[in-house]
């Protein structure tokens, strides 16, 4: 197993995030404009929302997988709840456990912020993730809608 870090999402990160960011939303086969990119980011690494993010890094200093992360309030529980948005690892870089310790940083952030659950989404047909996603959380069985506005 190749060694890595996993860090916070820092300000100074933007070329490191940038295209992994852009490999997740490629994986995705959608895209957003560039403005809305560096907002995103500005707002992951402002300090000033509720969310964040988390770079990993190889031995080279090579960025190789993010997450991005957002705690909001719940009717349902005190503690708020950390909806683990993004996640996306280098392909040369899978299976390596990148993806794990990613998951792991924003558990111990939601922990540390007295979140009383992470949660995410996947697409269906991300069968390669979701053999990851059922060792490490569990399977809400709920369905997701939407209504794009």
């Amino acid at each position: 197993m190749a060694a890595f870090t996993t860090e916070t999402l820092v300000s100074a990160d933007f070329a490191a995030w940038e295209p992994l960011w852009k490999g997740y939303l490629t994986f995705y086969q959608t895209a957003v404009p560039d403005e809305t990119t560096r907002l995103s980011f500005d707002r992951l690494t402002s300090g000033s929302e509720p969310m964040g993010g988390f770079l990993a890094r190889d031995a080279g200093g090579t960025a190789i997988g993010i997450v991005n992360w957002i705690m909001h309030r719940s009717t349902w529980t005190v503690g708020d709840y950390c909806y683990l948005q993004d996640l996306f690892v280098a392909p040369q870089s899978r299976g390596a456990g990148v993806a794990r310790a990613l998951i792991e940083a924003v558990y111990g952030k939601a922990r540390q912020a007295n979140c009383s659950r992470v949660y995410w989404l996947t697409h269906k047909t991300n069968h390669v993730a979701m053999h990851l996603y059922d060792r490490v959380a569990d399977l809400s069985g709920f369905i997701q809608y939407r209504k794009i506005l």
